[in-house]
């Protein structure tokens, strides 16, 4: 239990609230800088290459946006299998869905591809279904 977690914390190091706050705020601006340093370098990454980014991508139109993946899980559509990507190119995220499959050959945490298919929305996400995709050294 978290709470029970915390609290043992708290009795044992005998923190007050203001020292408590300060430390909460110290991490979460380690993860902030984090996810700041992991964005530039990414941009870094995908900026010698001539493809949208992925903040700049338009629904309904043939788009080529590259990306490292961040996220891979096989989520069944309908009862399809389906594996599930989550991109990221240093702007944003997509989601890019390969109905019909249960596993991609290469395709791995971390690694770099290229997909080339026509974005929507949904929701507050971009979603890209069943694309032609390129491994990027």
């Amino acid at each position: 239990n978290r709470c029970a977690f915390r609290f043992r914390i708290r009795t044992r190091i005998k923190l007050t609230g203001e020292q408590l706050m300060g430390i909460r705020s110290f991490g979460k601006r380690l993860t902030a800088d984090n996810l700041e340093i992991d964005s530039e370098r990414l941009c870094e990454r995908f900026k010698e290459y001539d493809f949208v980014s992925i903040s700049d991508s338009e629904s309904r139109t043939r788009t080529k946006i590259a990306g490292e993946i961040k996220r891979m899980r096989i989520k069944p559509r309908s009862g399809v299998p389906a594996v599930e990507l989550v991109i990221n190119d240093g702007t944003g995220e997509a989601t890019v869905i390969f109905s019909g499959r249960r596993s991609i050959p290469g395709v791995d945490h971390g690694k770099c591809i290229m997909v080339d298919g026509v974005p929507h929305r949904d929701g507050d996400r971009t979603v890209i279904l069943n694309p032609a995709y390129t491994l990027l050294g």
